[in-house]
């Protein structure tokens, strides 16, 4: 065999394995905005509730107007911060902007619990235990899908970063590691959520 013939072997072999690290780069890169695509809905469901829960609270709760607001307002600022996100979950800011607002409506709701515990019949009202569970079982949710599209997003960046896709990553358009989602009370998260009506 003629050393043309091996070079030419060479640079193919060179050239698959290339393609190779490209393939990977765009299924890892898939599959984490696939998993923020999960969050995405789950959260939708979330923003969806709060107003159900809200209105439910509101004949009961005439004197404490404002913690209502505050949860109605964290409500309407993260809705507006997950189109971003979820357009670009590679977004840095986004991303940390999503954090922040679910921050602020974990707090008004837990506010907003606090608050109700002084209520014992809107603790027994069917409607507001009907739409307490939903609110639990969709947190879960949440839960369970920010733990996968960390553990995508993970396993993207740890390959992105590895030798050698690292020499290659920018040259195909996978200039940046991507963004964790995490929540200041991750670790409360991470347990069932206790909502007490």
């Amino acid at each position: 065999m003629s050393i043309g013939w091996i070079i030419i072997i060479i640079a193919v072999v060179l050239f698959i394995y290339l393609i190779s690290i490209y393939n990977k780069l765009v299924r890892l890169r898939n599959q984490f905005e696939n998993a923020f695509a999960q969050i995405e809905v789950q959260l939708k469901r979330r923003y969806d509730l709060i107003p159900n829960l809200v209105e439910t609270a509101k004949a009961y709760l005439k004197h404490e107007r404002e913690t209502l607001e505050a949860v109605t307002e964290a409500r309407n600022q993260a809705a507006a911060a997950l189109p971003k996100a979820a357009q670009d979950p590679r977004n840095t800011q986004a991303m940390h902007e999503l954090s922040g607002a679910e921050n602020a409506l974990g707090s008004a709701l837990g506010r907003l619990n606090v608050v109700m515990e002084a209520y014992p019949e809107l603790k027994a009202n069917e409607n507001m235990m009907q739409v307490s569970e939903e609110l639990t079982s969709t947190e879960n949710r949440v839960a369970f899908a920010r733990q996968a599209f960390n553990d995508a997003v993970m396993s993207y960046n740890t390959y992105r970063q590895s030798f050698p896709p690292v020499m290659f990553a920018s040259f195909f358009g996978h200039s940046k590691d991507a963004t964790l989602l995490e929540f200041a009370d991750s670790a409360e998260i991470q347990a069932a959520p206790k909502v007490n009506f």
